[in-house]
């Protein structure tokens, strides 16, 4: 559900929409923390499925979006929410230490770049979204990889393009060809206007990503006639929007079986490890409590961290096809949603934006 009714009710209960904006995180993030069970609303409606959220419940959100603002995984935030202050103290401690050597590191890069480069470089009706560059450009990056190829798409011109939508608190980048599906949602720092829709060829979009990857903040653009634009400063680039329909993204997600099992992992160990198995047969994966097993044949098991709700979990990948859907994503944590191993798991990341993705399994191998 889109959660689009952005009315207080009168029983004290915000809007998903409403909430969001007090407690400064975007719609996308809470359903997201609502699916992991970190951040529950206080009553779903059972017609609509709208979320509705108590005042009493700011303070959890305000600190989720602090330990998440800090980069804090998932499974580390939730010991910080609702474990022991002990071990609250050590994972924030283990963190820190992490954060700082990775400054330190940052900082000898970025020097080093400089000083190559010689200093850094500059960053009537219509809708209009400020977005960061590198936000708009890492988009891009991620959604690409799901449009068709030269020869669907010269049938069907539509899969050759990247739907940009523009809707509010959020914008939507979306890419399909009919097997593959990437949605990746952006948190505008400011937004006015209306909806609107761009459809825009791949390869332009992949040049506008270029472009913008070097300012610091761009303005998107559509006015109601169909002519859009990208804005940084003294510079524009103009948009050409492709006439052609785009598929109803929605509805493929939306005919998808509820999950049975929903499991966050670190993102980055998770890719780690498939990255060490290569095209070396499938990998599964299995839970145990708060643990996520991983095996493949002729390996001994890996036992990462993780959290699960629903039902134990056993499904099997190509190592490659996931780890591509792990690439693309965005923040520390991965959100895997299985109603079957023989269905499309949606793979799901989230920041203040999400990235969402499907992938199918394939039939378990040996050990």
């Amino acid at each position: 559900m889109d959660d689009r009714n952005d009315n207080d009710g009168n029983d004290g209960l915000l809007s998903i929409g409403a909430f969001a904006r007090r407690v400064g995180l975007a719609p996308s993030a809470l359903r997201f923390y609502d699916d992991c069970g970190v951040l529950r609303p206080a009553r779903v409606d059972e017609v609509t499925g709208y979320r509705s959220y108590a005042p009493g419940q700011e303070p959890r959100a305000a600190l989720l979006r602090r330990l998440r603002e800090a980069g804090v995984p998932l499974t580390d935030a939730s010991l910080v929410l609702d474990g022991p202050p002990e071990e609250a103290r050590a994972v924030l401690e283990a963190h820190a230490r992490k954060a700082r050597e990775a400054a330190d590191a940052a900082r000898s890069v970025i020097g080093e770049i400089g000083a190559v480069l010689g200093g850094p470089a500059d960053g009537a009706g219509a809708t209009r979204a400020r977005i960061g560059g590198a936000e708009l450009a890492s988009a891009v990056r991620q959604v690409a990889p799901a449009v068709a190829g030269a020869a669907l798409r010269e049938e069907f011109p539509a899969l050759g393009c990247v739907l940009v939508e523009l809707d509010g608190q959020e914008v939507r980048l979306v890419a399909t060809d009919r097997y593959r599906l990437a949605v990746r949602t952006l948190r505008p720092l400011v937004a006015e206007g209306g909806p609107r829709r761009l459809l825009v060829d791949a390869r332009e979009m992949r040049d506008l990503a270029s472009w913008a990857v070097r300012r610091t903040e761009i303005v998107i653009e559509a006015g109601g006639g169909g002519d859009a634009r990208l804005a940084s400063g003294g510079h524009t680039r103009t948009v050409t929007p492709v006439g052609a329909t785009f598929p109803d993204y929605r509805l493929v997600l939306d005919a998808l079986p509820a999950p049975r099992t929903r499991i966050i992992a670190d993102r980055t160990a998770l890719r780690a490890e498939l990255a060490t198995a290569g095209a070396s047969g499938t990998v599964t994966l299995h839970t145990d409590g708060r643990r996520l097993l991983l095996s493949r044949p002729g390996a001994a098991p890996v036992t990462q961290r993780a959290l699960r709700t629903g039902e134990p979990l056993r499904v099997s990948f190509d190592p490659e096809v996931l780890l591509a859907a792990l690439d693309a994503g965005v923040g520390p944590d991965v959100l895997l949603e299985v109603s079957s191993p023989a269905e499309p798991v949606v793979v799901r990341s989230a920041d203040q934006g999400s990235f969402t993705a499907l992938v199918m399994p394939v039939g378990e191998e040996s050990a």
